[in-house]
Protein backbone atom coordinates (compact mmCIF):
# COMPACT_ATOMS: atom_id res chain seq x y z
CA UNK A 1 0.00 0.00 0.00
CA UNK A 2 1.48 3.43 -0.75
CA UNK A 3 1.97 6.28 1.74
CA UNK A 4 -1.01 8.46 -0.15
CA UNK A 5 -3.22 6.03 -0.03
CA UNK A 6 -2.64 5.02 3.72
CA UNK A 7 -2.92 8.79 4.39
CA UNK A 8 -6.00 8.81 2.34
CA UNK A 9 -7.22 5.81 4.98
CA UNK A 10 -6.05 7.49 8.07
CA UNK A 11 -8.18 10.55 6.79
CA UNK A 12 -11.34 8.66 6.40
CA UNK A 13 -11.28 6.87 9.60
CA UNK A 14 -10.50 10.37 11.19
CA UNK A 15 -13.76 11.42 9.71
CA UNK A 16 -15.60 8.52 10.89
CA UNK A 17 -14.43 8.73 14.22
CA UNK A 18 -15.47 12.37 14.58
CA UNK A 19 -19.05 11.92 12.85
CA UNK A 20 -19.33 8.31 14.69
CA UNK A 21 -17.60 8.49 17.66
CA UNK A 22 -18.17 5.53 19.98
CA UNK A 23 -20.15 3.58 17.28
CA UNK A 24 -16.51 2.98 15.87
CA UNK A 25 -15.31 0.01 18.66
CA UNK A 26 -11.82 -0.53 17.36
CA UNK A 27 -9.65 -0.84 14.05
CA UNK A 28 -8.29 -4.15 13.43
CA UNK A 29 -4.50 -4.61 11.51
CA UNK A 30 -4.77 -7.30 8.85
CA UNK A 31 -3.05 -7.65 5.59
CA UNK A 32 -6.37 -7.04 3.26
CA UNK A 33 -4.84 -4.25 2.34
CA UNK A 34 -7.49 -1.67 3.58
CA UNK A 35 -8.74 -0.24 6.75
CA UNK A 36 -10.79 -3.10 8.88
CA UNK A 37 -13.23 -1.30 11.34
CA UNK A 38 -15.41 -3.06 13.72
CA UNK A 39 -18.38 -0.86 14.44
CA UNK A 40 -21.60 -1.20 17.09
CA UNK A 41 -24.52 -2.71 15.18
CA UNK A 42 -26.70 -0.33 15.63
CA UNK A 43 -24.80 2.45 13.61
CA UNK A 44 -24.45 0.03 10.59
CA UNK A 45 -26.80 1.34 8.17
CA UNK A 46 -25.91 4.81 8.99
CA UNK A 47 -22.24 4.35 8.43
CA UNK A 48 -23.16 2.57 5.34
CA UNK A 49 -24.88 5.56 3.90
CA UNK A 50 -21.91 7.47 4.75
CA UNK A 51 -19.99 5.94 3.01
CA UNK A 52 -22.01 5.87 0.19
CA UNK A 53 -22.58 9.93 0.00
CA UNK A 54 -18.70 10.64 0.10
CA UNK A 55 -16.95 11.88 -2.61
CA UNK A 56 -15.32 9.90 -3.90
CA UNK A 57 -18.23 7.48 -2.97
CA UNK A 58 -17.62 3.74 -1.64
CA UNK A 59 -20.69 3.07 -4.05
CA UNK A 60 -20.28 -0.90 -4.85
CA UNK A 61 -20.93 -3.54 -1.81
CA UNK A 62 -18.05 -5.52 -2.87
CA UNK A 63 -19.00 -8.75 -0.64
CA UNK A 64 -20.94 -9.47 2.45
CA UNK A 65 -20.61 -12.19 4.56
CA UNK A 66 -19.69 -13.77 8.22
CA UNK A 67 -17.52 -15.81 10.24
CA UNK A 68 -18.27 -17.87 13.07
CA UNK A 69 -15.62 -16.98 15.66
CA UNK A 70 -16.58 -19.71 18.50
CA UNK A 71 -13.38 -21.68 17.98
CA UNK A 72 -10.83 -19.32 16.46
CA UNK A 73 -8.07 -19.13 19.29
CA UNK A 74 -5.85 -16.09 18.45
CA UNK A 75 -8.32 -13.06 18.63
CA UNK A 76 -6.52 -10.96 21.01
CA UNK A 77 -7.50 -7.36 20.88
CA UNK A 78 -10.81 -7.69 18.84
CA UNK A 79 -14.30 -7.55 20.31
CA UNK A 80 -16.20 -10.33 21.70
CA UNK A 81 -17.71 -12.00 19.13
CA UNK A 82 -19.46 -15.34 18.54
CA UNK A 83 -20.28 -14.44 15.14
CA UNK A 84 -18.95 -11.62 12.97
CA UNK A 85 -20.91 -10.01 9.87
CA UNK A 86 -18.73 -8.26 7.48
CA UNK A 87 -19.38 -5.69 4.88
CA UNK A 88 -16.35 -4.64 2.21
CA UNK A 89 -17.28 -1.51 0.54
CA UNK A 90 -15.41 -0.36 -2.74
CA UNK A 91 -14.64 3.40 -4.05
CA UNK A 92 -14.58 2.66 -7.80
CA UNK A 93 -13.46 6.28 -8.26
CA UNK A 94 -10.93 6.45 -5.28
CA UNK A 95 -9.68 3.17 -6.18
CA UNK A 96 -9.51 1.67 -2.57
CA UNK A 97 -11.94 -0.21 0.19
CA UNK A 98 -13.30 -0.29 3.68
CA UNK A 99 -14.28 -3.32 5.43
CA UNK A 100 -16.70 -3.06 8.68
CA UNK A 101 -17.36 -5.67 10.78
CA UNK A 102 -20.18 -6.43 13.13
CA UNK A 103 -19.54 -8.85 16.72
CA UNK A 104 -22.98 -10.70 17.47
CA UNK A 105 -23.23 -13.08 20.39
CA UNK A 106 -25.01 -16.51 19.81
CA UNK A 107 -28.22 -15.28 21.56
CA UNK A 108 -28.57 -12.39 19.24
CA UNK A 109 -27.65 -13.41 15.63
CA UNK A 110 -29.82 -10.59 13.54
CA UNK A 111 -28.45 -7.76 11.60
CA UNK A 112 -30.22 -4.87 10.53
CA UNK A 113 -30.48 -5.25 6.69
CA UNK A 114 -28.41 -3.15 4.00
CA UNK A 115 -31.24 -3.58 1.43
CA UNK A 116 -32.11 0.00 1.60
CA UNK A 117 -28.98 1.29 1.15
CA UNK A 118 -26.94 -1.44 -1.09
CA UNK A 119 -29.55 -3.02 -3.56
CA UNK A 120 -27.38 -5.93 -3.61
CA UNK A 121 -27.04 -6.89 -0.33
CA UNK A 122 -30.16 -8.86 -0.82
CA UNK A 123 -28.89 -12.26 -2.03
CA UNK A 124 -25.66 -11.27 0.29
CA UNK A 125 -28.00 -11.45 3.02
CA UNK A 126 -30.18 -14.75 2.01
CA UNK A 127 -26.71 -16.28 1.80
CA UNK A 128 -25.36 -15.55 5.15
CA UNK A 129 -28.75 -16.54 6.64
CA UNK A 130 -28.47 -19.54 4.55
CA UNK A 131 -25.18 -20.25 6.14
CA UNK A 132 -24.96 -19.41 9.44
CA UNK A 133 -28.39 -18.58 10.44
CA UNK A 134 -27.93 -14.97 10.81
CA UNK A 135 -31.17 -12.93 10.41
CA UNK A 136 -31.51 -9.43 8.90
CA UNK A 137 -34.71 -7.43 9.67
CA UNK A 138 -36.43 -5.10 6.99
CA UNK A 139 -34.88 -7.77 4.42
CA UNK A 140 -37.70 -8.42 1.70
CA UNK A 141 -37.47 -11.77 0.89
CA UNK A 142 -35.27 -13.61 3.91
CA UNK A 143 -34.93 -17.33 3.00
CA UNK A 144 -32.01 -19.73 1.65
CA UNK A 145 -30.90 -19.33 -1.56
CA UNK A 146 -28.31 -21.84 -1.99
CA UNK A 147 -29.36 -24.79 0.10
CA UNK A 148 -32.49 -26.33 -0.64
CA UNK A 149 -36.09 -25.48 1.27
CA UNK A 150 -36.06 -28.16 3.10
CA UNK A 151 -32.44 -28.43 4.31
CA UNK A 152 -31.69 -28.25 8.12
CA UNK A 153 -29.23 -26.48 9.60
CA UNK A 154 -26.41 -23.76 8.54
CA UNK A 155 -23.89 -25.28 7.20
CA UNK A 156 -20.69 -22.79 7.38
CA UNK A 157 -21.10 -23.11 11.28
CA UNK A 158 -18.42 -24.31 12.90
CA UNK A 159 -21.13 -27.53 14.48
CA UNK A 160 -21.93 -28.45 11.46
CA UNK A 161 -20.12 -31.79 10.02
CA UNK A 162 -18.00 -31.35 6.63
CA UNK A 163 -17.67 -34.51 5.54
CA UNK A 164 -20.33 -36.92 4.34
CA UNK A 165 -18.90 -40.02 6.76
CA UNK A 166 -20.45 -37.39 9.60
CA UNK A 167 -24.13 -37.82 8.79
CA UNK A 168 -26.38 -40.63 9.07
CA UNK A 169 -26.66 -42.39 4.99
CA UNK A 170 -28.54 -40.37 3.07
CA UNK A 171 -32.23 -42.10 1.78
CA UNK A 172 -35.27 -40.74 0.31
CA UNK A 173 -38.54 -41.72 0.36
CA UNK A 174 -41.38 -41.21 -2.07
CA UNK A 175 -43.01 -39.39 0.50
CA UNK A 176 -39.95 -37.46 1.50
CA UNK A 177 -39.66 -36.64 -2.72
CA UNK A 178 -42.89 -35.51 -3.16
CA UNK A 179 -42.11 -32.92 -0.09
CA UNK A 180 -39.31 -31.65 -1.93
CA UNK A 181 -40.76 -31.06 -4.89
CA UNK A 182 -43.39 -29.31 -3.53
CA UNK A 183 -40.92 -27.08 -1.79
CA UNK A 184 -39.70 -26.01 -5.24
CA UNK A 185 -43.19 -25.25 -6.90
CA UNK A 186 -43.04 -21.38 -7.21
CA UNK A 187 -45.52 -20.02 -5.42
CA UNK A 188 -46.58 -15.82 -7.06
CA UNK A 189 -47.91 -14.44 -4.10
CA UNK A 190 -44.64 -15.26 -1.91
CA UNK A 191 -43.03 -13.08 -3.90
CA UNK A 192 -45.48 -10.37 -3.73
CA UNK A 193 -46.89 -11.13 -7.58
CA UNK A 194 -50.17 -10.44 -8.65
CA UNK A 195 -51.26 -14.15 -10.53
CA UNK A 196 -53.42 -11.63 -13.20
CA UNK A 197 -53.94 -8.14 -14.25
CA UNK A 198 -57.02 -6.55 -15.69
CA UNK A 199 -59.31 -9.73 -15.55
CA UNK A 200 -56.33 -11.51 -17.99
CA UNK A 201 -53.90 -13.92 -16.45
CA UNK A 202 -50.29 -13.89 -16.51
CA UNK A 203 -48.16 -16.83 -17.38
CA UNK A 204 -45.38 -18.13 -15.25
CA UNK A 205 -42.82 -20.05 -17.36
CA UNK A 206 -39.62 -21.80 -15.37
CA UNK A 207 -36.54 -20.97 -17.69
CA UNK A 208 -34.54 -23.69 -16.47
CA UNK A 209 -32.62 -25.61 -14.33
CA UNK A 210 -32.11 -27.16 -17.46
CA UNK A 211 -31.85 -25.20 -20.56
CA UNK A 212 -29.45 -24.70 -22.97
CA UNK A 213 -29.70 -20.72 -22.20
CA UNK A 214 -28.53 -21.38 -18.92
CA UNK A 215 -25.54 -22.54 -18.75
CA UNK A 216 -25.77 -24.57 -16.50
CA UNK A 217 -28.65 -25.58 -13.54
CA UNK A 218 -29.93 -22.10 -13.41
CA UNK A 219 -33.74 -21.77 -12.89
CA UNK A 220 -35.34 -18.15 -13.73
CA UNK A 221 -39.18 -18.14 -13.07
CA UNK A 222 -41.02 -15.82 -15.56
CA UNK A 223 -43.91 -13.73 -14.76
CA UNK A 224 -45.17 -13.14 -18.50
CA UNK A 225 -47.92 -10.99 -20.08
CA UNK A 226 -47.68 -12.61 -23.84
CA UNK A 227 -43.70 -11.77 -24.66
CA UNK A 228 -43.30 -9.30 -22.03
CA UNK A 229 -41.69 -9.92 -18.93
CA UNK A 230 -43.24 -8.01 -16.00
CA UNK A 231 -40.78 -9.79 -13.48
CA UNK A 232 -38.62 -12.62 -12.97
CA UNK A 233 -36.87 -14.36 -9.86
CA UNK A 234 -33.59 -16.32 -10.35
CA UNK A 235 -33.26 -19.57 -8.49
CA UNK A 236 -29.66 -20.55 -8.13
CA UNK A 237 -27.97 -23.20 -5.85
CA UNK A 238 -28.26 -26.44 -7.71
CA UNK A 239 -24.46 -26.85 -8.34
CA UNK A 240 -23.45 -25.41 -4.60
CA UNK A 241 -20.27 -27.65 -3.46
CA UNK A 242 -19.46 -26.06 -0.47
CA UNK A 243 -16.41 -24.88 -1.67
CA UNK A 244 -15.88 -22.74 1.33
CA UNK A 245 -16.56 -25.58 3.90
CA UNK A 246 -14.01 -27.89 2.11
CA UNK A 247 -11.53 -25.22 2.68
CA UNK A 248 -11.67 -25.48 6.51
CA UNK A 249 -10.55 -28.88 6.39
CA UNK A 250 -7.85 -28.91 3.49
CA UNK A 251 -4.22 -27.93 4.01
CA UNK A 252 -3.20 -24.65 2.93
CA UNK A 253 -1.41 -26.52 -0.57
CA UNK A 254 -4.44 -29.54 -0.49
CA UNK A 255 -6.99 -26.84 -1.41
CA UNK A 256 -5.19 -25.10 -4.48
CA UNK A 257 -7.19 -27.89 -6.99
CA UNK A 258 -10.34 -27.02 -5.37
CA UNK A 259 -9.83 -23.48 -6.79
CA UNK A 260 -9.78 -24.38 -9.92
CA UNK A 261 -13.53 -25.78 -10.17
CA UNK A 262 -14.90 -22.24 -9.29
CA UNK A 263 -14.96 -20.97 -12.42
CA UNK A 264 -14.09 -23.64 -14.34
CA UNK A 265 -13.77 -22.16 -17.07
CA UNK A 266 -10.86 -19.83 -15.74
CA UNK A 267 -8.39 -22.64 -14.93
CA UNK A 268 -5.39 -21.27 -13.11
CA UNK A 269 -6.93 -17.97 -13.05
CA UNK A 270 -8.81 -19.53 -10.06
CA UNK A 271 -5.80 -20.43 -8.63
CA UNK A 272 -3.96 -16.80 -8.57
CA UNK A 273 -5.94 -14.79 -5.90
CA UNK A 274 -6.12 -17.87 -3.23
CA UNK A 275 -2.24 -18.71 -3.64
CA UNK A 276 -1.31 -14.55 -3.52
CA UNK A 277 -3.37 -14.47 -0.55
CA UNK A 278 -1.74 -17.26 1.21
CA UNK A 279 1.52 -15.91 0.23
CA UNK A 280 0.36 -12.85 1.87
CA UNK A 281 -0.27 -14.42 5.02
CA UNK A 282 3.41 -16.31 4.88
CA UNK A 283 5.39 -13.12 3.95
CA UNK A 284 6.18 -14.71 1.06
CA UNK A 285 7.68 -12.45 -2.31
CA UNK A 286 7.94 -14.93 -5.58
CA UNK A 287 10.80 -14.34 -7.82
CA UNK A 288 10.05 -12.09 -11.33
CA UNK A 289 9.86 -15.04 -13.17
CA UNK A 290 6.87 -16.68 -11.44
CA UNK A 291 4.94 -13.44 -11.58
CA UNK A 292 5.37 -13.40 -15.63
CA UNK A 293 4.86 -17.27 -16.00
CA UNK A 294 1.60 -16.77 -13.68
CA UNK A 295 0.34 -13.46 -15.99
CA UNK A 296 1.03 -15.65 -19.25
CA UNK A 297 -1.26 -18.19 -17.85
CA UNK A 298 -3.84 -16.38 -16.19
CA UNK A 299 -3.89 -14.50 -20.05
CA UNK A 300 -4.04 -17.59 -21.91
CA UNK A 301 -7.02 -18.95 -20.11
CA UNK A 302 -8.65 -15.43 -19.98
CA UNK A 303 -8.44 -16.01 -23.82
CA UNK A 304 -10.01 -19.92 -23.53
CA UNK A 305 -12.71 -18.60 -21.43
CA UNK A 306 -13.73 -15.46 -23.72
CA UNK A 307 -13.77 -17.85 -26.97
CA UNK A 308 -16.07 -20.35 -25.12
CA UNK A 309 -18.40 -16.84 -24.19
CA UNK A 310 -17.82 -15.98 -27.73
CA UNK A 311 -19.68 -19.46 -29.25
CA UNK A 312 -21.99 -19.86 -26.61
CA UNK A 313 -23.53 -15.97 -26.67
CA UNK A 314 -23.76 -16.04 -30.59
CA UNK A 315 -25.02 -19.67 -30.13
CA UNK A 316 -28.37 -17.53 -27.81
CA UNK A 317 -28.83 -15.40 -30.25
CA UNK A 318 -29.59 -17.80 -32.66
CA UNK A 319 -26.51 -18.42 -34.68
CA UNK A 320 -24.88 -22.20 -34.51
CA UNK A 321 -21.30 -21.96 -36.81
CA UNK A 322 -19.83 -19.43 -34.82
CA UNK A 323 -19.54 -22.01 -31.88
CA UNK A 324 -17.59 -24.86 -33.52
CA UNK A 325 -15.06 -21.83 -35.21
CA UNK A 326 -14.41 -20.90 -30.82
CA UNK A 327 -14.46 -24.19 -29.74
CA UNK A 328 -12.25 -25.09 -32.69
CA UNK A 329 -9.55 -21.87 -32.07
CA UNK A 330 -10.17 -22.65 -27.93
CA UNK A 331 -8.63 -25.79 -28.83
CA UNK A 332 -5.50 -24.49 -30.11
CA UNK A 333 -5.29 -22.57 -26.54
CA UNK A 334 -5.82 -25.73 -24.54
CA UNK A 335 -2.30 -27.18 -26.67
CA UNK A 336 -0.67 -24.64 -25.75
CA UNK A 337 -1.81 -24.46 -21.94
CA UNK A 338 -1.21 -28.43 -22.01
CA UNK A 339 2.08 -28.48 -23.33
CA UNK A 340 3.16 -26.09 -20.51
CA UNK A 341 1.23 -27.19 -17.51
CA UNK A 342 0.50 -31.12 -18.76
CA UNK A 343 -3.40 -30.66 -18.16
CA UNK A 344 -6.04 -28.74 -19.88
CA UNK A 345 -9.06 -27.50 -17.95
CA UNK A 346 -7.84 -27.57 -14.46
CA UNK A 347 -4.15 -27.63 -14.10
CA UNK A 348 -3.98 -26.39 -10.45
CA UNK A 349 -0.09 -25.78 -11.69
CA UNK A 350 0.05 -22.54 -9.16
CA UNK A 351 2.12 -23.34 -6.12
CA UNK A 352 2.34 -20.94 -2.47
CA UNK A 353 5.50 -19.16 -3.38
CA UNK A 354 6.27 -20.33 -7.27
CA UNK A 355 4.63 -23.03 -10.13
CA UNK A 356 4.45 -26.90 -9.89
CA UNK A 357 7.39 -26.88 -12.47
CA UNK A 358 9.18 -24.63 -14.44
CA UNK A 359 8.28 -23.86 -18.99
CA UNK A 360 9.06 -27.20 -20.71
CA UNK A 361 11.92 -26.93 -23.58
CA UNK A 362 10.19 -25.21 -26.49
CA UNK A 363 7.60 -23.41 -24.62
CA UNK A 364 7.93 -20.45 -26.86
CA UNK A 365 7.48 -22.22 -29.85
CA UNK A 366 4.12 -23.26 -28.89
CA UNK A 367 3.22 -20.16 -27.55
CA UNK A 368 3.79 -18.05 -30.71
CA UNK A 369 1.90 -20.09 -33.09
CA UNK A 370 -1.13 -19.53 -31.38
CA UNK A 371 0.33 -15.66 -30.70
CA UNK A 372 0.38 -15.56 -34.59
CA UNK A 373 -2.55 -17.68 -35.01
CA UNK A 374 -5.43 -15.72 -33.25
CA UNK A 375 -5.55 -12.34 -34.25
CA UNK A 376 -6.36 -12.50 -37.78
CA UNK A 377 -9.05 -15.17 -36.20
CA UNK A 378 -10.45 -12.53 -34.11
CA UNK A 379 -11.25 -10.09 -36.55
CA UNK A 380 -12.92 -12.82 -38.70
CA UNK A 381 -15.03 -13.23 -36.20
CA UNK A 382 -16.05 -9.35 -36.05
CA UNK A 383 -16.59 -9.54 -39.31
CA UNK A 384 -18.55 -12.57 -39.75
CA UNK A 385 -20.52 -11.72 -36.27
CA UNK A 386 -20.29 -8.95 -34.60
CA UNK A 387 -20.65 -7.14 -37.94
CA UNK A 388 -23.77 -8.90 -39.11
CA UNK A 389 -26.62 -6.98 -39.25
CA UNK A 390 -28.97 -9.76 -37.45
CA UNK A 391 -26.72 -10.12 -34.91
CA UNK A 392 -26.49 -6.22 -34.02
CA UNK A 393 -30.52 -6.06 -34.29
CA UNK A 394 -30.17 -8.58 -31.96
CA UNK A 395 -28.21 -6.74 -29.61
CA UNK A 396 -27.93 -2.81 -29.90
CA UNK A 397 -30.16 -1.36 -27.19
CA UNK A 398 -31.07 -4.68 -25.79
CA UNK A 399 -30.41 -5.24 -21.83
CA UNK A 400 -28.34 -2.29 -21.27
CA UNK A 401 -27.69 -0.63 -18.35
CA UNK A 402 -25.54 2.00 -16.94
CA UNK A 403 -22.43 2.56 -14.71
CA UNK A 404 -24.33 3.78 -12.05
CA UNK A 405 -26.90 0.86 -12.00
CA UNK A 406 -23.70 -1.96 -12.79
CA UNK A 407 -22.22 -0.73 -9.68
CA UNK A 408 -25.19 -0.55 -7.22
CA UNK A 409 -25.83 -4.49 -7.99
CA UNK A 410 -22.03 -5.18 -7.59
CA UNK A 411 -21.34 -5.91 -11.19
CA UNK A 412 -17.29 -6.19 -12.37
CA UNK A 413 -14.96 -6.93 -15.05
CA UNK A 414 -16.39 -6.81 -18.50
CA UNK A 415 -19.40 -6.20 -17.93
CA UNK A 416 -18.94 -3.10 -15.55
CA UNK A 417 -16.43 -1.95 -18.48
CA UNK A 418 -18.98 -2.11 -21.04
CA UNK A 419 -20.69 0.53 -19.61
CA UNK A 420 -18.03 3.05 -20.04
CA UNK A 421 -16.50 2.40 -16.68
CA UNK A 422 -12.52 2.39 -16.68
CA UNK A 423 -11.99 -0.04 -14.10
CA UNK A 424 -9.67 -2.91 -14.64
CA UNK A 425 -7.67 -4.37 -11.35
CA UNK A 426 -4.76 -5.17 -13.38
CA UNK A 427 -4.25 -1.45 -13.96
CA UNK A 428 -5.59 -0.10 -11.00
CA UNK A 429 -4.01 -2.63 -8.65
CA UNK A 430 -1.55 -4.68 -10.51
CA UNK A 431 -0.61 -7.42 -8.86
CA UNK A 432 1.76 -10.33 -10.12
CA UNK A 433 3.71 -7.86 -12.10
CA UNK A 434 1.00 -6.44 -14.49
CA UNK A 435 2.53 -3.09 -13.87
CA UNK A 436 5.04 -3.97 -16.12
CA UNK A 437 2.83 -4.81 -19.04
CA UNK A 438 1.39 -2.58 -21.75
CA UNK A 439 -1.78 -3.28 -22.64
CA UNK A 440 -5.15 -0.66 -23.11
CA UNK A 441 -8.78 -1.38 -21.01
CA UNK A 442 -11.37 -1.92 -23.61
CA UNK A 443 -14.38 0.18 -22.88
CA UNK A 444 -18.19 0.21 -24.06
CA UNK A 445 -20.24 2.74 -24.47
CA UNK A 446 -23.66 1.75 -24.20
CA UNK A 447 -23.70 -1.30 -21.90
CA UNK A 448 -26.05 -2.96 -23.99
CA UNK A 449 -26.04 -6.99 -24.90
CA UNK A 450 -23.47 -5.98 -28.18
CA UNK A 451 -20.47 -4.18 -25.94
CA UNK A 452 -20.71 -6.94 -23.50
CA UNK A 453 -19.82 -9.45 -26.26
CA UNK A 454 -16.91 -6.55 -28.42
CA UNK A 455 -15.55 -5.75 -25.09
CA UNK A 456 -14.47 -9.06 -24.14
CA UNK A 457 -12.77 -9.74 -28.44
CA UNK A 458 -10.88 -6.37 -27.47
CA UNK A 459 -10.02 -8.37 -24.19
CA UNK A 460 -8.67 -10.97 -26.19
CA UNK A 461 -6.37 -8.81 -28.36
CA UNK A 462 -5.20 -7.36 -25.24
CA UNK A 463 -4.60 -10.56 -23.70
CA UNK A 464 -2.26 -11.63 -27.11
CA UNK A 465 -0.08 -8.47 -26.53
CA UNK A 466 0.47 -9.88 -22.71
CA UNK A 467 1.66 -12.65 -23.87
CA UNK A 468 3.58 -11.64 -26.32
CA UNK A 469 5.46 -9.37 -23.80
CA UNK A 470 5.74 -12.34 -21.88
CA UNK A 471 7.04 -14.20 -24.56
CA UNK A 472 9.95 -11.80 -25.57
CA UNK A 473 11.18 -10.58 -21.65
CA UNK A 474 10.26 -13.59 -19.80
CA UNK A 475 12.67 -13.45 -16.79
CA UNK A 476 15.68 -15.78 -15.65
CA UNK A 477 15.27 -17.16 -12.76
CA UNK A 478 14.25 -19.86 -10.53
CA UNK A 479 10.46 -21.02 -10.65
CA UNK A 480 9.44 -20.78 -6.86
CA UNK A 481 10.58 -18.59 -3.97
CA UNK A 482 13.36 -19.68 -1.82
CA UNK A 483 11.25 -20.25 1.39
CA UNK A 484 10.87 -22.51 3.83
CA UNK A 485 6.85 -22.30 3.72
CA UNK A 486 6.73 -22.60 -0.48
CA UNK A 487 6.34 -25.92 -1.94
CA UNK A 488 8.11 -28.39 -2.24
CA UNK A 489 11.88 -27.49 -1.73
CA UNK A 490 13.80 -28.23 -4.92
CA UNK A 491 14.99 -32.04 -4.87
CA UNK A 492 18.69 -31.49 -5.81
CA UNK A 493 18.94 -29.54 -2.28
CA UNK A 494 16.37 -32.26 -0.34
CA UNK A 495 18.87 -34.90 -1.07
CA UNK A 496 21.25 -33.41 0.09
CA UNK A 497 20.73 -31.24 3.27
CA UNK A 498 18.63 -33.18 6.59
CA UNK A 499 17.20 -29.19 7.15
CA UNK A 500 15.54 -29.13 3.76
CA UNK A 501 14.48 -33.20 3.79
CA UNK A 502 12.71 -32.26 7.05
CA UNK A 503 11.26 -29.35 5.65
CA UNK A 504 10.02 -31.19 2.51
CA UNK A 505 8.50 -34.23 4.69
CA UNK A 506 6.77 -31.95 6.79
CA UNK A 507 5.26 -29.66 4.13
CA UNK A 508 3.86 -32.99 2.27
CA UNK A 509 2.99 -34.59 5.84
CA UNK A 510 1.52 -31.88 6.70
CA UNK A 511 1.64 -28.69 5.55
CA UNK A 512 2.89 -25.22 6.51
CA UNK A 513 1.76 -23.42 9.68
CA UNK A 514 0.71 -19.73 8.94
CA UNK A 515 1.00 -17.20 11.80
CA UNK A 516 -2.84 -16.26 12.99
CA UNK A 517 -4.15 -13.01 11.15
CA UNK A 518 -6.25 -12.42 7.85
CA UNK A 519 -5.58 -11.63 4.21
CA UNK A 520 -7.42 -10.57 0.55
CA UNK A 521 -6.69 -10.67 -2.63
CA UNK A 522 -8.72 -9.59 -5.59
CA UNK A 523 -8.05 -10.33 -9.58
CA UNK A 524 -9.50 -9.45 -12.92
CA UNK A 525 -10.24 -12.74 -13.71
CA UNK A 526 -12.59 -13.86 -16.63
CA UNK A 527 -15.56 -12.87 -15.71
CA UNK A 528 -15.09 -9.74 -13.05
CA UNK A 529 -13.38 -9.17 -9.86
CA UNK A 530 -12.56 -12.40 -8.21
CA UNK A 531 -11.07 -12.62 -4.27
CA UNK A 532 -10.18 -15.37 -1.40
CA UNK A 533 -10.30 -13.31 2.08
CA UNK A 534 -8.64 -15.69 4.21
CA UNK A 535 -8.05 -16.00 8.14
CA UNK A 536 -5.44 -17.93 9.19
CA UNK A 537 -5.79 -18.99 13.40
CA UNK A 538 -1.82 -20.59 13.41
CA UNK A 539 -3.13 -23.84 12.02
CA UNK A 540 -2.34 -26.11 9.04
CA UNK A 541 -5.68 -25.11 7.05
CA UNK A 542 -7.61 -21.79 6.79
CA UNK A 543 -10.19 -20.75 9.88
CA UNK A 544 -12.40 -19.34 6.97
CA UNK A 545 -12.07 -18.99 3.48
CA UNK A 546 -14.21 -16.88 2.24
CA UNK A 547 -14.71 -16.86 -1.81
CA UNK A 548 -16.44 -13.66 -3.57
CA UNK A 549 -17.41 -14.17 -7.14
CA UNK A 550 -18.24 -11.98 -9.66
CA UNK A 551 -21.33 -13.87 -11.41
CA UNK A 552 -23.09 -14.01 -8.08
CA UNK A 553 -23.94 -10.55 -8.27
CA UNK A 554 -24.24 -10.38 -12.08
CA UNK A 555 -27.34 -13.04 -11.90
CA UNK A 556 -28.96 -11.22 -9.06
CA UNK A 557 -29.01 -8.42 -11.00
CA UNK A 558 -31.22 -9.85 -13.99
CA UNK A 559 -34.61 -8.15 -12.77
CA UNK A 560 -33.83 -5.36 -12.78
CA UNK A 561 -32.71 -5.17 -16.33
CA UNK A 562 -35.27 -7.37 -17.81
CA UNK A 563 -38.82 -5.88 -16.12
CA UNK A 564 -40.36 -4.88 -19.37
CA UNK A 565 -38.31 -6.75 -21.52
CA UNK A 566 -39.16 -9.78 -23.64
CA UNK A 567 -38.46 -13.39 -23.50
CA UNK A 568 -35.84 -13.61 -26.35
CA UNK A 569 -33.81 -10.29 -25.45
CA UNK A 570 -33.42 -12.36 -21.97
CA UNK A 571 -31.86 -15.42 -23.66
CA UNK A 572 -29.60 -12.34 -25.22
CA UNK A 573 -28.87 -11.45 -21.97
CA UNK A 574 -28.16 -14.20 -20.50
CA UNK A 575 -25.77 -14.85 -23.19
CA UNK A 576 -23.76 -11.59 -22.72
CA UNK A 577 -23.82 -11.81 -18.99
CA UNK A 578 -20.75 -14.65 -18.94
CA UNK A 579 -21.33 -17.10 -16.56
CA UNK A 580 -21.09 -20.94 -15.09
CA UNK A 581 -23.17 -21.94 -12.20
CA UNK A 582 -20.01 -23.21 -10.80
CA UNK A 583 -18.66 -19.64 -10.42
CA UNK A 584 -22.01 -18.27 -8.98
CA UNK A 585 -22.82 -21.60 -6.53
CA UNK A 586 -19.44 -22.49 -4.97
Amino acid sequence: MSSRTESIDQDLIKALHRDFGEALRCEQQTFTGMPVIWVQREALTDLLGYLKRLSPAYNLLFDLSAVDERLRDHRRGLPDSDFTVFYQLMSVAGNRDIMLKVALTGDDLSMPSATGVFPSANWYEREVWDMFGISFSGHPHLERILMPPTWTGHPLRKDYPARATEFDPYTLTVEGQNTEQEALQFQPEHWGMARERDGAEFMFLNLGPNHPSAHGAFRIVLQLDGEEIVDCVPDIGYHHRGAEKMAERQSWHSFIPYTDRIDYTGGVMNNLPYVLAVEKLAGIEVPDRVKTIRVMMAEMFRITSHLLFLGTYLQDLGAMTPVFFTFSDRQRGYKVIEGITGFRMHPAWYRIGGLMQDLPQGWEKLVQEFLDWMPPRLREYERAMMENTLVRERTRHVAAFDTDQALAWGVTGPNLRATGCNFDLRKQRPYSGYDNFEFEVPLGDKGDVFDRGQVRIEEMRQSLRIIQQCVDHMPAGEFKADHPLTTPPPRERMLKHIETLITHFLQVSWGPVLKPQESMQMVEATKGINSYYLTSDGNTMSYRTRIRTPSFPHLQQIPSVMRGGFVPDLIAHLGSIDFVMADVDR
